[in-house]
């Protein structure tokens, strides 16, 4: 590695106090893999203030003093046109809330690219920030044969240059000196000579605003006004369409008439001045080598074998969420059951008390545990899969079959990851770089049939379709209600793309990374880091959601219903074994089963008294078109926080008590018993088959809308919500109509 010249570590030490530092560059130069080599696990990640944008901050040591270092979002040019590209102008222009302005930006070149990336390295330096150029992946360059004269580019370009290896920590310490030297001399990259046209378009568009707006405008935001069709610049100084063609048309018409296409004049002229600097700099083997990467494409990239490969490997994923976090999830689930009961214990002189602490905020933090399995385990696989360089080929052979519907290759691990769970599955979507294409994957992500369903599927088929049409059937019908799902989301897809965003697919253009090597430390912090960003952001909604979906369904709470609910029940008792009052009461307290089927009854009569029951009757006749009955309905309403709640709430309203699951055989049976007041059953095929449509389409789970506020806005929260619950109703109430036509017709 090159050392740099000029004075020791030490002195350079001497002559700081902590700053901050950025790190910027196109996509895929390991700028991630460099951030996490700086900082270690001195990092955390957020929003940015008011841009859903992802922003990682962290600390380096250098020299005992401690740094601030921000990761900013890859981007191939200051053009911006997405919100992360323009949260990259905001930041090293100190325009945006909350963040200052960095002190030094380090530039991250892939070595293997030099020219194209010394690009935004250019653009940065008009912002008059001191740079350091971190030439990376220098092991990728001498496998393809390049001999670069590092010596010779630092003397032209005029600025610290430090050959890296992130992948291996190689260049580090060289690095942190640079830019400790770089905030010392703040040193400038050689500026482009633009000609004189461009000067006096530039002067123009100065001139031509008010003097106090001039003044606040440096040279290279002036720039961006000139050179970018939708300018993030314009839009910050709130410039209308009439202002900005006031403004800016005649500077831009000004080129036009000597010569120069505005749209491409920048990448013409700064292209230009960067081939003389980096003329000689980089020498070429006579016959280029075939490299380990371009060996693996022609496999992993073939339209056949290549999709095989994809198929094969994304089984592997979703297996691994769908089934690898089983174990560790139930481990989860009987820890905190087993701690609800012995806190339960503790406090059985408080019954509400009680409730609250174990139903309501042990049952919701249990909840939030149980999907932290899936999140790391989806997390470790992506971070295998980008840190890899697969990513990027996947998203190019999965393009093709999204494009119709205006998505991009991009969203099919994410809506692949969302038949596992929806959660993981809409924070994967941060590897889609297109702001709409993300948020339009978002909104139907949910719509992916995700393991929480999974329970009423076993419960209803195993009750109702096997017995009578048998196991290839049920086999079929669980088949087709994981397909429902995809099949539905596509076309809304499309819809969102043409009606709501009114955009056209944009080309998807990607970049395609070298292989390499994942470093297992950076997946342990990338798994790391999105555990601990659910647990600090959803888990508290889920939390608070548990919480109130307790309170309704444990108030009011009568002090008499318990007593008539027992009486009822001896009666019963006494009645069915010939016996008296007497001896009722004293076999039921004798006898666990008896016992366990009072408290079951006294459960059930509770929950039907209470304000979530009443919200069943009330709201039932709505569900009526659909078959569903009062108890169908509240199984519903209480299952809009988490899906598999259902099954509880079915045992308690059947009277069964709460620790039933979909194999319970007596549950299974009492659904086949139960009629309506004319004898007819509740539970047809028809309905049925409503139920689980409903189930397949509808959001019900409150930690994925609450992922979705924290990733997209709560707005779209609201609108996954809503147009998920009617189109569940109406593919429901067409199910269970059509269903009984069909069979009244036969």
């Amino acid at each position: 590695m090159t050392t740099l010249a000029g004075d020791g570590p030490q002195s350079v030490a001497n002559n700081i106090s902590a700053f901050t530092v950025a790190l910027a560059g196109n996509p895929n130069t390991g700028k991630s893999t460099l951030f996490n080599r700086l900082t270690g696990v001195r990092q955390r990640t957020g929003n940015y203030p008011g841009v859903t944008v992802e922003k990682k901050l962290g600390v380096m040591k250098l020299h005992r003093q401690s740094v601030s270092v921000i990761d900013l979002p890859g981007t191939y040019s200051l053009a911006a046109t997405s919100a992360d590209e323009r949260v990259v102008v905001d930041v090293l222009s100190g325009h945006l809330t909350g963040q200052p302005r960095p002190d030094v930006v380090v530039c991250v070149v892939d070595a293997t690219n030099l020219l194209r990336h010394l690009f935004l390295a250019s653009q940065i330096a008009e912002t008059g920030l001191p740079v350091v150029i971190a030439l990376n992946m220098m092991d990728a360059a001498g496998e393809q044969g390049l001999v670069i004269d590092i010596p010779l580019l630092r003397q032209r370009l005029g600025v610290p240059i430090v050959e890296t290896v992130a992948a291996r920590g190689e260049g580090i310490d060289e690095l942190k000196h640079a830019i400790a030297e770089s905030h010392r001399n703040r040193a400038a990259l050689s500026p482009v000579p633009w000609p004189a046209v461009v000067t006096e378009s530039l002067e123009h568009i100065r001139t031509s605003m008010p003097a106090g707006m001039a003044a606040s405008l440096t040279q290279a935001e002036l720039i961006r006004l000139l050179f970018d069709e939708d300018s993030a610049i314009a839009d910050r100084i709130r410039w209308f369409p009439a202002q900005r063609i006031h403004h800016i048309g005649f500077a831009r018409q000004h080129l036009r008439e000597r010569g120069f296409d505005p749209s491409s004049a920048e990448a013409m002229i700064r292209y230009g001045h960067l081939a003389r600097l980096t003329d000689n700099i980089v020498t070429r083997p006579l016959q280029p080598r075939a490299t380990t990467s371009e060996s693996i494409d022609a496999v992993l990239t073939h339209r056949v074998w290549g999709l095989i490969v994809f198929v094969l490997m994304m089984f592997a994923v979703f297996w691994s969420i769908y089934r690898g976090a089983e174990p560790i999830t139930n481990l989860i689930g009987a820890v905190f059951s087993a701690f609800g009961s012995w806190v339960g214990g503790l406090l059985a002189d408080m019954p509400v008390l009680q409730s609250l602490i174990v139903d309501g905020v042990i049952a919701g933090v249990g909840a939030v545990a149980g999907f932290l399995p899936q999140i790391l385990i989806l997390f470790f696989f992506i971070a295998l899969l980008e840190d890899s360089g697969y990513m990027a080929r996947a998203a190019h052979l999965m393009d093709k079959l999204f494009s119709w519907c205006g998505l991009s290759g991009r969203s099919f691990v994410p809506l692949l990851s969302g038949y596992a769970c929806a959660i993981p599955a809409v924070m994967a979507s941060r590897t889609i770089d297109n702001p709409k294409a993300r948020l339009a994957t978002i909104l139907v992500t949910p719509l992916m049939s995700c393991s929480a369903r999974l329970p009423v599927y076993v419960l209803l088929i195993g009750a109702f379709i096997e017995p009578r049409y048998g196991a290839t059937i049920a086999a079929l019908v669980l088949f087709a209600m994981h397909m429902v799902g995809l099949m539905i989301a596509l076309p809304m897809a499309w819809m969102f793309n043409r009606v709501i965003f009114k955009t056209k697919r944009t080309p998807f253009v990607l970049e395609m990374p070298l292989y390499r090597a994942p470093h297992m430390r950076d997946v342990v912090l990338r798994m790391w880091d999105k555990g601990k960003d659910f647990v600090t952001t959803a888990g508290t909604v889920i939390v608070a959601v548990s919480i109130l979906i307790w309170a309704l369904s444990y108030f009011p709470r009568p002090a008499s219903l318990a007593g008539h609910e027992t009486a009822a029940f001896t009666q019963h008792i006494a009645d069915q074994r010939h016996v008296d009052a007497a001896e009722a009461r004293h076999l039921i307290q004798t006898t666990h089963e008896l016992q366990r089927q009072l408290d079951a009854h006294i459960s059930g009569a509770y929950l039907e008294q209470s304000y979530l029951g009443h919200m069943g009757k009330t709201v039932q006749p709505i569900f009526a078109p659909a078959g569903f009955d009062w108890k169908i309905t509240v199984g519903v309403l209480g299952s809009f926080p988490a899906r598999e709640v259902i099954i509880s709430t079915m045992g308690i309203l059947y009277n069964l008590g709460s620790d039933v699951d979909e194999g319970s055989d007596s549950l299974k049976a009492t659904l086949r018993g139960s009629h309506w007041p004319d004898g007819t059953p509740v539970f047809t095929i028809p309905v049925v088959l409503a139920i689980m449509i409903f189930f397949a389409l509808c959001m019900q789970c409150g930690a994925t809308l609450a992922v979705i506020g924290r990733e997209a806005g709560w707005k779209w929260s609201v609108l996954t919500f809503t147009y998920m619950s009617i189109l569940a109703w109406i593919a429901a109430v067409l199910t269970y109509q059509a269903g009984t036509w069909i069979a009244t017709a036969a």
